[in-house]
């Protein structure tokens, strides 16, 4: 886990943004009609940018998380990615999108229990035909502390653990993008703070991009640029003094 991607640029020598929202919006069939979630949002993010975003319950942040993901569909706008415009992708291209591109981090750790730490590790890279996933997935872990947990299930590892292994899942495939959504959310405070310097760390050794989702204003202060979404808008959107 030691290369470092490098920002792209333009022929005229400007960052080119690795997220291109515009005019974004997300809809939902409820009881009584439609919701307007997400209401022509737009927002630009240049490759190796980290990103906190921060809101009230309901204003429209996990549903940006689960487009950029490719997880949901914008109903409106246009999202590109990297270049790639994700709303119009097949299923099949977007879940290779995902698993070359993306790394992703929710507050429940979503492990495979019938899965070793080093399993559930390795599974991305499994998929797309990595021949040495194990051995990469031993290092990820390493790099997250847990070179002594290789072998163990997630039942026993604790909360803390069991996100460092989410952790090690989602960057050991490189990405050029990190979603996280509420991480340290099922944690005590000691063991956030320990798996957020560890995401920290790890995604200024690959340069990767990152998109923080947290009702924590300090973790959000983490990041040299804060955004904050309301009714389904970005309301606010200002750098932060190092």
């Amino acid at each position: 886990m030691d290369a470092l991607h490098v920002t792209e640029t333009t022929s005229a020598g400007a960052k080119k943004p690795l997220i291109e929202a515009s005019g974004l919006g997300f809809k939902v069939r409820a009881g009584a009609g439609e919701i307007n979630i997400l209401r022509g949002l737009d927002l630009r993010v240049n490759a190796g940018e980290a990103v906190g975003i921060v809101g009230p319950s309901g204003s429209g942040k996990t549903s940006l998380l689960m487009l950029l993901a490719g997880l949901e569909r914008p109903t409106s706008g246009t999202l590109l990615i990297d270049g790639a415009d994700i709303g119009a992708m097949e299923e099949d291209a977007l879940a290779r999108f995902r698993r070359e591109r993306l790394g992703i981090v929710f507050q429940a750790f979503h492990l495979i229990p019938t899965m070793t730490a080093l399993e559930n590790v390795a599974v991305p890279l499994e998929f797309a035909g990595v021949r040495d996933a194990f051995d990469r997935a031993a290092e990820a872990l390493r790099a997250v502390g847990l070179g002594h947990r290789l072998g163990h299930y997630p039942a026993q590892l604790s909360g803390g653990e069991q996100q460092r292994v989410a952790l090690a899942r989602a960057f050991v495939a490189e990405p050029r993008l990190l979603l996280a959504d509420e991480p340290t959310g099922n944690l005590d405070r000691a063991k956030g703070e320990e798996v957020m310097a560890l995401l920290f760390d790890l995604r200024a050794r690959l340069g990767t991009t990152l998109l923080l989702i947290t009702h924590d204003p300090a973790l959000a202060a983490r990041c040299p640029r804060q955004l904050r979404i309301e009714d389904g808008l970005i309301v606010s959107d200002q750098m932060v003094a190092a």
